[in-house]
């Protein structure tokens, strides 16, 4: 797990660190020291905490004025036991919507497991960006289906041509644009 990285052809663009509306603005990643780990692994220093021992995230990018953001995962989506939609609804989340954020795309290919709990923090989340929408991109198959399971799908879009986005091949603002049209086509 050591050797997966966050996106980084992006950060020319955009850093959580140097954003000062940002909830990681002043966080300092090593490039040398291996700290983070989920269940006895290694993650690479480059993944920022959301005070979880399972999840971890990179902020990929932010446009305040369009108001999307676009977020990456690794790890174990655990709200059974770690509360994680808890933890990242109060300490990335809510930030995010208080700065304007309304549309936000979370890339999932590195979460490994999803165990759920109830769907209240996610109907707040829903209810927070109301005129905007929550897309969950490149889950894994069995993540998705658990998360069907918990009527997550009420809240969060995943699905279809979410499942499997090249999202790497495109810049964040042309990412938005192909999410936003996909969605506006099953919302509309």
């Amino acid at each position: 797990m050591h050797t997966i990285e966050p996106h980084y052809n992006w950060m020319e663009q955009y850093s959580a660190s140097e954003d000062p509306r940002s909830p990681l603005h002043g966080s300092e990643n090593s490039l040398d020291h291996y700290v983070n780990t989920i269940y006895g692994y290694y993650i690479h220093p480059q993944w920022d905490s959301l005070e979880s021992d399972t999840l971890f995230l990179k902020i990929l990018f932010v446009d305040y004025e369009q108001g999307i953001g676009i977020i990456e995962f690794i790890g174990e989506w655990n709200d059974a036991i770690e509360n994680d939609v808890m933890q990242l609804k109060r300490n990335i989340v809510d930030s995010m919507v208080h700065e304007g954020v309304r549309k936000f795309v979370l890339i999932g290919e590195n979460v490994f497991n999803f165990h759920g709990s109830d769907d209240c923090y996610y109907e707040e989340w829903f209810e927070d960006v109301e005129d905007g929408w929550i897309a969950a991109i490149n889950f894994q198959e069995h993540v998705i289906r658990e998360m069907r399971q918990y009527n997550i799908d009420s809240y969060v879009n995943f699905g279809g041509q979410l499942d499997e986005l090249p999202w790497r091949t495109y810049g964040p603002r042309k990412l938005f644009k192909v999410i936003d049209g996909l969605l506006e086509r099953r919302l509309g």
